[in-house]
């Protein structure tokens, strides 16, 4: 596989993250599954949101905690939102039937996957959301493939 390179940005306002995510997206990187790690509060659900509109939803988004996954209608076909913070389990993921979202070949972005790690494809993307001294973000896309960064 060609090494892909860890692309970064910087984010000092709300109003910069439509253009970041237009910015991610745009980066070729061979997976759709986006996998969004950051505290909280960080802005992932704002920066999917950003990403949501970038291929072309005209909904808003929100977080779907309470129920697992959204799904978005765009020009480009259906786009999923995962938020894992509340399941305990792996079995919680797969009783939505999460696998089947990942095979599917259209857009995920996830929230809290760090609840999930072992039901994660061969190749991802992390976009780390970073929240600097003066409340700024450091945003990093990295791709992995088998869990191995091959960036």
């Amino acid at each position: 596989m060609t090494n892909i390179k860890v692309h970064s940005w910087q984010s000092n306002s709300v109003l910069d993250l439509a253009e970041i995510a237009a910015s991610i997206l745009s980066v070729p990187t061979g997976s759709n599954i986006y996998l969004l790690q950051g505290e909280m509060g960080a802005g992932k659900t704002t920066l999917t949101g950003g990403m949501i509109a970038f291929l072309g939803s005209e909904n808003q988004v929100q977080s779907p905690t309470y129920g697992l996954v959204h799904e978005y209608e765009t020009k480009g076909g259906p786009v999923y939102h995962f938020d894992f913070y509340r399941i305990k389990t792996d079995e919680e993921a797969m009783d939505i039937g999460f696998e089947e979202y990942l095979d599917n070949g259209n857009y995920c972005f996830i929230e809290w996957s760090e609840k999930i790690v072992r039901l994660l494809p061969e190749m991802y993307n992390t976009i780390s959301i970073l929240i600097e001294e003066n409340q700024s973000r450091r945003i990093t896309l990295a791709t992995y493939q088998s869990g191995k960064s091959v960036s």
